[in-house]
């Protein structure tokens, strides 16, 4: 075709990874790639174009999209094909052209950052200024909206068979050919002249429907019939679905045209047939090649068994499914797909009990092909290839045990690699279904509510997630028996919705029950008694027993980092950070940004950047930072860590909530008391509507709130606050706790504020007294109240009182913390010191 705008025919700078072939049997749409370069070209809206290409499915839209991007492509410096079928998989897409663009890669700073980062400099033009996204099957418009690069001076082309893209883009519908088209393609498809009568009867017989087309060409080159004899089947093929009843939301003469490519196909290779009819009850994506060749060792595959178990029957039945256009084979990627159309027309053709065989078929094939282990992030990718296909496959309607076992180890992948929303979809699915169909106290029911229990915690539903486990807990003791391995799991994940409720002791208590449980049962050293005692240490920590928590946390690290088997990447990297936290919180500030630092690494290189316990080990490792004094860089990683988890999960999850804590927190410190405050009134917000008003976290906030406050210069806002919260956490925690110490030290500040130094005297006078008992006279919280006391004395003339405290507080710093240690330093700048509150993860 000559092209009118003298295009030179060159490859872009930058040309996707996917770029599909160029279909060499392309015919016609002339006309719609003319009204789609031209609407691109001279539109009057924003530089960037959404073209949405929509119609009915076979007509061609994906092939359009691919004849326009290899016959413009010389007017492009990038060029990317983005699948958009699965939206979860657009991130991935646009942040892999991110290293292309000279920008940092998803590996480097995550994938959402990545994305982001290429579709602002897309819109900003930078490092080019004409390029061309094609994102393909995009039938969600809310899915991929925020993937769009608006603005731009590049074009955006869309396939969809969503006709609702029409209300944010110029759309173009994409029909059938034109009858000069039909015609044309079939002749090039047959590579012969075609006699003109009888190839229009063919066209119309198939309402010139592309798809129905190819295959038609397909069986007549395969087959050596002609254009009258395959017409004559067709309508023989039609004749008898009308004489079935058939109901189909195709026409006849296409369901006639697949089934005589499907009849041809079956003569020649029977066994093609049956893999046709199975490959119709997977999802329309990509089926992993390797799903059949594991499944040879499934016992009960009747229909598959005798292609499964042989190697070149297999690949020749493949191969001929090719051949006659039926199904997809990339031998490249080591996937078969077929279009969701001929899918539908395969399973219409079946009758229930066929297609309830092929079905169970289809779930016995994915749940033995594959892997394990849903912690092992070596087969992350695997069980990845395989989310897609469980709900189109209907894999919640199984009673099959091993069936079960796959989809509850799908929603333990999802936990694992912190897509909590999606598990918990797909456990609620499993839940109804098995529930109904077996009874609140099948086993499989009780396995799957013990991970949704999990999940739910996760996304922050605490009384969701403690009603269900006190549930669970209760069955699995009737049925499985209080020893179960099953039952003690339940008993752990319990101590963390005591925690989620702020009953720090009764935690204790429940963990120091479970600890025993596990050893007796499972081992001292197995990686469930693992966990337990890391979670022991967090409610040790939580009551402020750092030296306990500590010696636990140690234990827990050093026997997970030495396992050889059991232990998942992301238990050990919260392991791991759990113990650089409770250093930190021991004081040693140094060492716990190094255990912090290392950490970090080992998350970001084995999960990932914006895997949760990774940003969690971010945000930790901020506060570490503070704590030593790098407050520049406790606010970059403080930022990075709050950015992630509330593009991630939202505002009310409490990885965020707590993130935002610690970024509100760094602000402060560093003197932007307006950012500060704007975060912190949130923050506050949301803490007390997720966890309640009594919570003890929901108290330390506002201690956060009213340091603001004070700074601010309303002194008596910031005391109101501090009285709330230390009343509150008196009655929870008592008066012998850090965060207890914490309110009272603050409330001590607001009352000098005030001028109230009788008052702040009393109080500073009482928590010295009660931290030193309590944590000792040389903890870095008891000299941080001295230095306190030693200003308030001054302030109200109590001078002798005030220079003795001061003598012996500062011949303490130098005996046990050396020259240069933040807290030493801060006191012998002469100001008040602040305590704030950070909220660890429970």
């Amino acid at each position: 075709m000559l092209n009118p705008e003298q295009i030179p025919d060159r490859v872009p700078a930058v040309w996707g990874d996917r770029i599909p072939a160029r279909n060499k049997n392309f015919t016609g749409r002339d006309a719609l790639l003319t009204e789609v370069r031209r609407s691109l070209r001279t539109s009057t809206r924003a530089a960037v174009l959404p073209q949405a290409l929509h119609g009915q499915g076979g007509v061609g839209k994906t092939q359009l999209a691919v004849e326009y991007l290899w016959r413009f492509r010389g007017a492009y410096d990038l060029v990317s094909w983005i699948p958009a079928d699965q939206v979860d998989l657009v991130r991935g897409a646009l942040a892999a052209l991110a290293p292309r663009l000279g920008l940092p890669a998803g590996g480097v700073v995550g994938t959402e950052e990545a994305a982001a980062s290429v579709r602002e400099a897309l819109q900003r033009g930078e490092p080019y200024a004409n390029w061309l996204l094609v994102f393909d099957n995009a039938d969600q418009p809310e899915g991929i909206m925020d993937f769009i690069p608006h603005g731009g001076p590049g074009h955006v082309l869309i396939t969809s068979r969503n006709n609702g893209w029409s209300a944010a883009a110029e759309t173009v519908s994409v029909n059938v050919f034109t009858r000069e088209e039909s015609l044309a393609f079939l002749s090039k498809r047959l590579m012969r002249n075609v006699d003109p009568a009888g190839a229009d009867r063919l066209a119309d017989e198939l309402g010139d429907l592309p798809l129905a087309l190819d295959q038609a060409a397909a069986f007549q080159l395969q087959s050596g019939i002609s254009v009258d004899e395959y017409i004559e089947r067709l309508a023989a093929e039609t004749r008898n679905l009308l004489k079935q009843g058939k109901a189909t939301e195709y026409p006849l003469s296409v369901t006639g045209a697949w089934q005589l490519s499907v009849r041809q196909v079956e003569d020649r290779v029977p066994e093609a047939a049956e893999m046709l009819r199975c490959c119709a009850f997977f999802g329309p994506d990509p089926i992993p090649r390797d799903l059949f060749r594991r499944g040879n060792r499934t016992a009960d595959i009747d229909h598959m068994r005798h292609i499964l178990s042989d190697t070149i029957l297999l690949s020749r039945a493949l191969a001929e499914l090719g051949r006659f256009a039926l199904v997809g084979v990339d031998s490249d990627a080591g996937t078969v797909q077929v279009h969701r159309l001929i899918q539908a027309l395969v399973r219409d053709s079946l009758d229930e009990p066929q297609r309830q065989e092929f079905r169970r078929e289809v779930h016995l094939l994915l749940a033995e092909g594959a892997p394990a282990d849903p912690e092992d992030t070596t087969k992350w990718r695997s069980f990845a290839d395989l989310v897609p296909h469980v709900g189109p496959s209907r894999l919640a309607e199984s009673r099959d045990p091993r069936v079960r076992a796959f989809a509850i180890n799908i929603v333990r992948y999802l936990y694992h690699i912190g897509n909590y929303q999606l598990a918990r979809t797909y456990a609620d699915d499993f839940l109804d279904r098995w529930t109904a169909a077996s009874g609140p106290r099948d086993p499989d029911v009780l396995r799957l509510r013990r991970h949704l229990g999990n999940v739910l915690w996760q996304l922050g539903e605490y009384e969701a997630s403690r009603t269900s486990n006190e549930v669970t807990l209760a069955l699995m003791r009737e049925v499985f028996g209080p020893d179960d391995e099953e039952t003690l799991r339940v008993t752990n994940s319990y101590g963390g919705n005591l925690r989620a409720a702020g009953e720090f002791h009764a935690a204790r208590e429940q963990d120091a029950l479970s600890r025993a449980a596990h050893e007796r049962v499972m081992g001292e050293t197995s990686p469930a008694t693992l966990r337990v005692i890391n979670n022991l240490a967090i409610d040790y920590v939580l009551l402020s027993d750092y030296t306990t928590g500590r010696r636990l946390h140690e234990l827990a690290y050093l026997l997970q980092s030495s396992a050889d088997t059991g232990v998942g990447k992301r238990d050990m990297l919260d392991s791991w950070n759990s113990l650089a936290r409770v250093v930190r919180l021991s004081g040693d500030y140094t060492a716990a940004c190094d255990l912090g630092e290392e950490a970090y690494s080992y998350g970001r290189r084995e999960l990932g950047v914006e895997h949760p316990v990774t940003v969690l080990t971010a945000k930790d490792l901020s506060i570490a930072r503070r704590r030593a004094g790098d407050l520049e860089g406790a606010l970059e990683l403080a930022r990075e860590a709050y950015e992630r988890a509330d593009k991630l999960f939202g505002g009310d999850n409490p990885l965020t909530m707590s993130a935002a804590v610690a970024l509100a927190n760094a602000l402060r410190r560093l003197g932007d008391f307006a950012a500060a405050f704007t975060l912190a009134r949130d923050t506050s917000a949301r803490y007390e509507r997720v966890y309640g008003p009594g919570h003890p976290f929901t108290h330390g906030c506002s201690t956060n709130l009213a340091l603001i406050y004070r700074h601010r210069g309303d002194a008596p806002r910031a005391r109101e606050l501090d009285e709330i919260a230390l009343r509150g956490l008196t009655e929870r925690l008592g008066e012998d706790h850090e965060y207890t110490f914490t309110a009272a030290i603050n409330l001590a500040g607001d009352l000098a504020a005030q001028g109230r130094t009788r008052e702040a005297c009393e109080l500073g006078e009482g928590v010295l007294e009660r931290t030193r008992a309590f944590f000792g006279e040389d903890h870095f919280l008891s000299l941080a109240v001295a230095v306190n006391l030693v200003l308030d004395r001054r302030a109200h003339g109590a001078h002798a009182e005030a220079d003795a405290l001061h003598k012996d507080t500062f011949a303490r710093y130098e005996r046990t913390m050396p020259s240069g240690n933040p807290d030493r330093t801060q006191a012998q700048s002469g100001d008040r010191i602040d305590w704030d509150f950070d909220p660890p993860m429970l």
